[in-house]
């Protein structure tokens, strides 16, 4: 069943009457309504053009927490051959939040490390939502310390509302582990990619994006925190979402002219979920091209390029 959001309501209005029409000529083989069904078809598909045209702010952050987006699992399985989980901090526990290991990207070994959100009810409980605890970032920081004792470049793939704010996660040390993570991002001396996905929120995003390339996805967002939790601080009303949504500038097309992001990763009409294949596949040629512009970089260059990148990143962001 498709997932509708809230604006795709006229869209689902037309797709479910072609769809009733197609099930009515299924159960009569006399009835002819493919004409009638097509000629739905062709308006829906003006309907989804116009709808996507240019989206808010605030409906993109819809599309991309949209339940049927490919998730992290959906691009290592894709993308990546020989794919060997690796779990634990080591120290605590194994975070589900978190999926990493070895892996194979166009036969080279690589690392790669996301977020997962799960696909039902049942594996976004056992996911918590993508939102990880310190065991997450603890596992993350084991495994780019791995990556860089080898010369594996780190792929990370990030779709995650924040980090668990529980307070079991906040006895561990969420924020001393959410800093170390980030920090080690700073510190390896390989080739180090992030994509956005779906969402890239708050610090529990940054863990894992501090690299040397950043894509996003066309309809992906990335901020400091979601438009709800802007809304509640600055007008004590989470209703205000939208207008947090604008002030936050946290699409992609936004971040892109703040040189937050490197590049925008197109979407299929309709978002990622209309066509999860030709969204992995645009993922893995923008993995590829980002990877192949780092090849010759030796480490102590990458390592500099790294940090110069973020403490640029406010003059830019200033000048734009």
């Amino acid at each position: 069943m498709t997932h509708y959001l809230d604006f795709e309501k006229p869209l689902a209005e037309i797709e479910g009457k072609a769809e009733e029409l197609r099930n009515m000529a299924r159960a009569n083989e006399e009835m002819h309504v493919e004409d009638e069904a097509a000629a739905l078809d062709r308006k829906a598909r003006d309907l989804l053009k116009d709808l996507y045209k240019k989206l808010t702010p605030w409906r993109k952050c819809q599309v991309a927490r949209h339940p049927d987006r490919p998730h992290c699992k959906d691009y290592i399985e894709a993308l990546f051959t020989e794919y060997t989980p690796l779990a634990g901090d080591r120290g605590f526990s194994d975070d589900h939040a978190v999926m990493g290991g070895l892996a194979r990207f166009n036969d080279r070994p690589v690392m790669v490390i996301g977020h997962e959100k799960g696909n039902d009810t049942q594996s976004r409980i056992a996911r918590n939502f993508g939102m990880a605890r310190p065991e997450g970032y603890r596992k993350a920081i084991r495994l780019m310390d791995m990556a860089d004792r080898f010369g594996l470049p780190v792929i990370t793939l990030v779709d995650t509302p924040g980090a668990y704010p529980g307070k079991g996660a906040e006895e561990r040390g969420q924020s001393e582990a959410i800093a170390r993570s980030t920090e080690k991002c700073l510190q390896i001396g390989v080739p180090l990619i992030s994509v956005i996905i779906g969402e890239g929120g708050s610090g529990g995003a940054v863990a894992f994006a501090t690299a040397n390339r950043l894509a996003m996805l066309e309809h992906s967002v990335y901020s400091v925190i979601s438009p709800e939790g802007c809304a509640s601080i600055l007008w004590k009303d989470s209703d205000k979402m939208r207008e947090a949504a604008e002030a936050l500038r946290m699409t992609a097309q936004d971040l892109l002219k703040l040189g937050v992001t490197d590049r925008v990763i197109p979407e299929p009409l309709g978002g990622a979920h209309r066509d999860r294949a030709t969204t992995i596949e645009a993922v893995g040629k923008a993995i590829s091209a980002m990877l192949a512009e780092m090849d010759d970089m030796k480490p102590r260059a990458l390592i500099k390029a790294r940090r110069d990148k973020f403490l640029g990143m406010g003059e830019k962001g200033l000048a734009a």
